[in-house]
């Protein structure tokens, strides 16, 4: 059977195509080498299970030390201590009698003597592990971060004792807490936090110095793992396609390996065929479509108070106000959603930007009546004058209060428009969305077969408003190298009455003609 793209689980050599997981693990190597305790942490499906297991086997592979990697995915969201502890135990016992037929079993007896005092059980267990073998022990914990309350407190506390005590009483030389979110955002309660109050600087997790993450792939890269099908299969991907491939999911393991998956398996089984970037699109519309489990897993992250403070200001091109704390970005930013690039903050990749607005928008977009076909001139372009009247007419009926029923409230007027615009070019092209804090302002542009349309959302705060935007779109054309553009003004003073606040006019602003659409 040939290697194919993988979308489940850790990689495996000879089965998937596959990068060398080791190019991303330098930090990581040297530390375990440190004899440290850290945590591996990054975005769901970016590649961490697949990094554990070969540091499990690079580790054993030395000689001098070995390596255990253990998966504690049964223990996730299991407060209670000694319920986790069992699950925890388990875990341990299932893979030794498997990687490790050689070690001396723990009598039953001797595990639910541990088990008893549960505050102490993994402390024990660790103990008495690594006394069986002279080696140094290297311990890999994946999904350590779905531990949850008092179990979760329960299980760093029990590390950090031994970890403190390992010159007097035997413990694991290195322990590498695999997941997707650092130590510091383990705890998601106040309490929680309080409880964990010793995990600053002197705790052998030590979040700033002992941290690390996986990178995305490099560019160079991208194109190796596709020529990896090229080279089994004969078919080839354009270089355009390449590219796009490398602009729409930046690097993303999981992403990359998604659009090639869709495309080889599903869209172009003729390996005669070359892929293009037209392939490349059509399969990220399907990926978004079909809600695969990454995409989905993202959807439920947009749920969260902590992530919400933070993309919500980010639609409407705000600054995160004063109560965001520089933790709540730390965990968006370790979650992958974001990145920090040229000095600002911006969604993680294309994919992710229309990922938010389009499943935040869903079930308004499903009910909207308007049919695309009603936007299409006779020779196929979009009647951009037509589509700004209707929108207004809708947003007067239905639209203002449906945007009160986001969860995204702020963004309502700005989601509440591109649900509609979603609507509408569902029919035929895309929309890319630009965003940015502190500018004030959302940029969209929507193509059209082979035309572009540039639209700025911004809400009407004061008289310096209409000014500022008109200057941030002419700007953004000249960039877009467009010659027009569309501002769309929310004036949110309930004191208007409708036909004064829905206006259409155009003005001239620095040479550009300005569509200004009043709401």
């Amino acid at each position: 059977m040939l290697p194919f793209f993988n979308t489940s689980g850790p990689c495996i050599p000879g089965e998937h195509y596959m990068l060398p997981p080791e190019r991303r693990l330098d930090d990581v190597l040297a530390l375990i080498e440190a004899r440290r305790y850290f945590t591996l942490h990054a975005g769901r499906q970016t590649g961490k299970t697949t990094s554990a297991m070969w540091l499990e086997d690079h580790v054993n592979a030395t000689g001098d030390r070995w390596g255990l990697w253990v998966d504690l995915q049964t223990a996730r969201e299991k407060p209670d201590v000694e319920r986790a502890m069992k699950v925890i135990l388990a875990s341990f016992e299932d893979v030794l009698a498997a990687r490790r037929p050689d070690l001396p079993r723990l009598p039953r007896d001797e595990l639910d003597a541990m088990l008893a005092t549960a505050d102490r059980a993994l402390l024990r267990y660790l103990r008495r592990l690594v006394a069986l073998d002279p080696r140094p022990l290297v311990l890999l914990l994946d999904e350590a971060d779905g531990l949850v309350g008092e179990a979760m407190v329960s299980f760093l506390t029990q590390l950090r004792h031994g970890y403190i005590e390992r010159s007097r009483v035997p413990f694991p030389a290195s322990v590498v807490l695999v997941g997707q979110r650092q130590v510091r955002d383990y705890a998601v309660r106040e309490e929680e936090r309080q409880a964990l109050a010793w995990l600053g600087t002197t705790s052998p997790f030590n979040i700033t110095a002992e941290a690390t993450t996986l990178g995305p792939f490099t560019e160079a890269e991208v194109g190796e793992l596709l020529e990896q099908h090229t080279a089994a299969t004969e078919q080839r991907f354009s270089p355009e396609a390449v590219a796009r491939i490398g602009v729409l999911g930046r690097g993303h393991p999981w992403l990359t390996n998604a659009l090639a998956d869709q495309i080889v398996r599903r869209d172009v089984t003729d390996r005669a065929e070359e892929i293009t970037a037209a392939h490349v699109d059509a399969a990220k519309e399907t990926i978004i479509l079909e809600r695969r489990t990454h995409i989905d897993s993202l959807v439920a992250r947009l749920r969260e108070d902590r992530v919400r403070r933070i993309l919500a200001p980010m639609l409407v091109g705000d600054r995160a106000t004063g109560d965001v704390l520089d933790d709540d970005f730390a965990y968006v930013l370790g979650l992958g959603l974001l990145r920090a690039s040229g000095g600002k903050y911006e969604i993680a990749n294309p994919i992710y930007a229309e990922v938010l607005p389009r499943a935040l928008t869903y079930n308004q977009q499903m009910q909207i009546a308007n049919e695309p076909a009603w936007y299409v001139r006779p020779d196929g372009s979009l009647d951009m004058p037509k589509l700004m009247a209707d929108w207004q007419e809708f947003w007067r009926k239905d639209g203002h209060l449906a945007a009160d029923g986001f969860h995204y409230r702020e963004a309502g007027p700005h989601l509440m428009l591109m649900a509609f615009l979603q609507r509408v070019v569902n029919g035929g092209e895309r929309i890319e969305r630009e965003y940015a804090l502190g500018r004030g302002a959302l940029d969209l542009l929507v193509e059209w077969r082979g035309h572009r349309h540039a639209i700025e959302l911004k809400l009407r705060r004061d008289t310096e408003t209409e000014t500022e935007a008109l200057d941030q779109l002419v700007r953004y054309l000249d960039h877009a190298g467009l010659p027009e553009g569309w501002l769309v003004m929310f004036d949110l003073r309930s004191t208007l009455p409708w036909k004064e606040r829905l206006t259409t006019r155009e003005v001239e602003h620095r040479g550009k003609p300005v569509h200004i659409v009043g709401c």
